[in-house]
């Protein structure tokens, strides 16, 4: 039979699950004050709070800047190559295009170099609208990096804060030592770190791997409309 741990033992672990618990059921309820927590926590949780706002205004932002009316309009392709199959296509229409979203600055490149240049070859065509391409994929992924890092790097700043906690609660002992429920109660206390870490790091993991994934399908999208739009306009110059 195995070794049953000591009642002392057994009661220190209940009040550990029941105080990590706790926390969840607390984070779980709208409205509850959440401040005695930090307080419980200690410094090492206001880096996680820093964190987590930031992680939360990129979401917010990449969620308003992704949007697909907003990258790639409906019927604006069709507008574009009426523009320029009807030789409509002066400086105010390009320029017009080329604020109107990222797939208006990519065909507004190549529609503003064939209109400089009629004669031009489709390679050299399409070597602008890559170019205009590679900037607006760019643009596309702004702040992806960050919100990948705080994904990463939040779990670490919650085991570091964890970590300290239980240095401090050990270092105060001294020599006299304390009763379990006391250690119980410091250990779960300073498992808030760890608990807050990975509540900031899966949303922003699950966001990242989603605003990725939306980047490369426009970024996809916009380079079939761009060899679309240089083969409608350029027909007779395609390789």
């Amino acid at each position: 039979m195995p070794e049953r741990a000591p009642p002392a033992a057994r009661r220190a672990s209940r009040h550990a699950v029941q105080v990590v618990w706790g926390f969840v059921i607390r984070l779980s309820i709208p409205g509850v004050q959440l401040f005695s927590i930090i307080q419980a926590a200690g410094w090492p949780i206001w880096p996680l709070l820093l964190a987590s706002v930031i992680a939360l205004a990129l979401i917010v932002e990449r969620f308003l800047t992704l949007k697909r009316s907003r990258v790639l309009p409906a019927r604006l392709y069709e507008e574009a190559l009426a523009a320029a199959q009807q030789r409509r296509a002066t400086p105010e229409v390009v320029n017009t295009l080329e604020q109107n979203s990222p797939l208006g600055r990519v065909l507004a490149a190549g529609l503003r170099h064939v209109v400089l240049q009629p004669h031009t070859s489709r390679d050299a065509a399409k070597d602008v609208v890559e170019e205009a391409g590679r900037v607006v994929a760019h643009e596309l992924e702004r702040y992806l990096n960050a919100l990948g890092t705080i994904a990463s790097v939040a779990p670490l700043m919650g085991l570091l804060g964890t970590v300290i906690g239980m240095i401090e609660i050990f270092g105060s002992q001294g020599g006299t030592g304390a009763s379990p429920e006391q250690l119980a109660h410091g250990i779960s206390v300073a498992l808030y770190n760890t608990a807050f870490g990975l509540i900031v790091a899966i949303p922003a993991l699950i966001f990242w791997r989603y605003f990725r994934r939306r980047v490369d399908d426009y970024v996809a999208e916009l380079e079939f409309r761009a060899t679309s739009f240089l083969d409608a306009i350029l027909p007779q110059r395609r390789a």
